[in-house]
């Protein structure tokens, strides 16, 4: 269990958060958006993340079904975090944000098939 804070680029975000498997479950994703994003993310619960500081700076992006929730700072334009489509009682955190952690930290990261979403196949994920 880790416990880290996050804050966007101009600092008016601050995250706290609670990361069950550390950086473990670090992925990326290939959806049209994810791949576009290019941000490496790590995986927490909904009660795992509180937002400290700059919630009323945080606007969200919808598209498609509607069940992913994406949240970036209105003032600098950096994705924080995600409520996910394949799991919405997750978050997916964007690990740039994480206080102390670099993308020279991670070696192979795991690619998430997004553009084969099971919503969208009409399967089970």
């Amino acid at each position: 269990m880790t416990h880290v804070r996050g804050t966007c680029h101009c600092g008016a975000v601050e995250l706290q958060l609670t990361l069950p498997d550390g950086l473990a479950s670090a992925r990326r994703c290939d959806c049209s958006f994810c791949r576009r994003r290019g941000a490496i993310v790590v995986s927490a619960s909904l009660d795992q993340l509180v937002i400290v500081r700059g919630e009323q700076n945080l606007t969200l992006y919808q598209w498609g079904t509607g069940t992913a929730k994406h949240w970036f700072c209105k003032t600098c334009g950096i994705y924080t975090h995600h409520q996910r489509r394949s799991n919405p009682l997750q978050y997916g955190i964007n690990t740039g944000i994480l206080d102390g952690i670099s993308p020279r930290d991670f070696g192979d990261v795991p690619m998430m098939d997004g553009v084969n979403h099971p919503a969208d196949l009409g399967t089970k994920a």
